[in-house]
């Protein structure tokens, strides 16, 4: 897991790098908050881990900057603040767990494999037929057509496309195409991906039909007949 934790207490941040690198994750630390936010969109992460009071933008800000970009990579708080009010607050604004300061590690550790989980066994439900404009996929058929014209894909490319089609009108991210469509999280696959999205475009959207699939600079990729 790629991990961006970000807090401004220099003997806390560089005591939970060493540690997450010892437990396998590659961590990046940053200790403000605006700097902060020009990581969160120009790079790919698996996971965000705040402390709430950060010089700039505060880790509550932070979450409320990444649910209003539609980013759902799991967010960790880790705060001194432990009245129930704090928790709800930080949990309303995006965060998926909070933890009090002073923790355990192992506490920290087993939190992050569980987020993991619950993120890499989401399945959204698959309908028999995914549409966008004149373009639609069936799913147990495994057919693409597109103004009635049958498009042959490849498997890959059909799981791609059937990745973009369930989030329609979403902003779908490298890595939650990394997990779904080639089972991985390893940032070398990333040329594959702009590789397999030319490919598809190079399929569905002809010269003559409109433009479906979009690049959202810094993020990923959506699929929308919305101009």
């Amino acid at each position: 897991m790629k991990i961006l934790l970000v807090e401004d207490n220099k003997r806390i941040r560089e005591s939970l790098s060493t540690g997450l690198n010892e437990e396998g994750f590659l961590v990046q630390t940053e200790e403000d908050g605006f700097a902060a936010r020009d990581l969160i969109f120009n790079q790919n992460w698996d996971l965000f881990i705040f402390d709430i009071m950060l010089p700039g933008l505060t880790g509550i800000e932070l979450c409320e900057l990444i649910r209003f970009k539609k980013i759902i990579t799991p967010i960790i708080i880790l705060s001194a603040l432990g009245e129930p009010e704090d928790k709800i607050k930080a949990l309303d604004k995006g965060a998926d767990d909070y933890l009090v300061k002073p923790f355990h590690f192992k506490e920290l550790i087993s939190r992050i494999k569980a987020l993991n989980r619950r993120t890499t066994n989401y399945q959204p439900k698959i309908e028999e037929d995914l549409f966008c404009d004149n373009l639609k996929l069936n799913f147990k058929a495994h057919k693409v057509e597109r103004n009635g014209k049958t498009i042959k894909l490849s498997q890959k490319e059909f799981l791609l496309l059937k990745i973009l089609l369930e989030h329609k009108n979403e902003v779908v991210t490298r890595q939650t195409i990394l997990q779904k469509v080639w089972k991985t999280q390893q940032d070398t696959y990333t040329n594959v991906i702009d590789v397999y999205i030319s490919y598809l475009r190079n399929k569905i959207d002809s010269k003559t039909e409109t433009k479906l699939i979009h690049t959202i600079k810094g993020r990923g990729y959506m699929i929308s007949d919305e101009q």
